[in-house]
């Protein structure tokens, strides 16, 4: 089964950016899509962004213009880039994997992201 390492969230001013980073290891299947999700307490858990194997990306709708996903299929690695921060944006992030092939989907640890003055 795949493994997620995620990294990179931490305390960030509004306007401030953060980058988010999450390692997949372990059985890797070549045909899938990688994401980012994110929950707030009280809140439900909801996609942020995702991208495929093949490069296509989705976005929320919250995010669009400020936040970019991408990845690096050589480090099995998938990134965040988060800018323009607000603190509506304060949860904590966790990566996802899924396979295609499987229909399974793995989640990571999460990692906190806190947006404060």
């Amino acid at each position: 089964q795949v493994q997620l390492v995620e990294s990179g969230g931490g305390l960030v001013q509004p306007g401030g950016s953060l980058r988010l980073s999450c390692v997949a290891s372990g059985s890797i299947f070549s045909i899938n899509v990688m994401g980012w999700y994110r929950q707030a307490p009280g809140k439900q858990r909801e996609l942020v962004a995702s991208i495929s194997s093949g490069g296509s990306t989705n976005y929320a709708d919250s995010v669009k213009g400020r936040f970019t996903i991408s990845r690096d299929n050589a480090k099995n690695t998938v990134y965040l880039q988060m800018n323009s921060l607000k603190p509506e944006d304060a949860a904590v992030y966790y990566c996802s994997f899924f396979g295609l092939s499987n229909n399974k989907l793995t989640w990571g640890q999460g990692t906190q992201v806190t947006v404060s003055s």
